[in-house]
């Protein structure tokens, strides 16, 4: 089976720098096979006998921080949920440009008052639809100012996250 680890943080801001071949090392040695990453920010694509993705997620988090010293969060999909994620984009005809929309990967689903909070939180202009354990953002002034840019989702929703942009949704759907 297919999955795709996007893991948080890694290579941005100069924080939890790892190269993308020692990466795919990493995965290598864990017995996964086909290892692609995509860009120098955590998203990699691999391939392995089917498993739970929690229990990829756990055993990549425990590796990267055996190997590093450092925690890192790990979300995990099937490639086959990254396309669909690609596919379903609620906003789609509402945007000038790719880069006005983001996808934010979940470790869990949200809760029913974790929906209301954001609902009730949504700064004018940016739009954020809930989708299992995604959310599809729509900033139109963009990411820097954005709820998103101020990194209010992990803070005020409690949990752990990883935010993609839709150019690079629609190439891990693809690797």
């Amino acid at each position: 089976m297919r999955y795709i680890a996007l893991l948080r943080g890694i290579n941005v801001g100069g924080n939890t720098m790892i190269k993308m071949e020692e990466l795919r090392k990493m995965f290598e040695a864990l017995g996964v096979k086909n290892v692609v990453s995509y860009i120098n920010s955590g998203n990699l694509a691999f391939d392995t006998r089917t498993s739970t993705e929690e229990a990829l997620s756990r055993k990549i988090e425990s590796a990267i921080e055996n190997a590093t010293g450092r925690r890192v969060q790990v979300m995990i999909r099937e490639q086959q949920d990254i396309k669909r994620v690609f596919e379903r984009d609620p906003f789609a005809g509402r945007y000038q440009s790719h880069k006005e929309m983001h996808v934010l990967f979940l470790k869990d689903e949200l809760t029913n008052e974790q929906i209301q909070w954001l609902t009730e939180n949504t700064p004018d202009g940016e739009s954020f639809e809930v989708s299992g354990r995604e959310i599809y953002c729509h900033l139109p002034m963009g990411v820097a100012d954005s709820f998103l840019g101020r990194g209010q989702f992990e803070k005020k929703l409690k949990t752990s996250v990883t935010a993609r942009n839709w150019r690079t949704v629609e190439k891990l759907a693809a690797l």
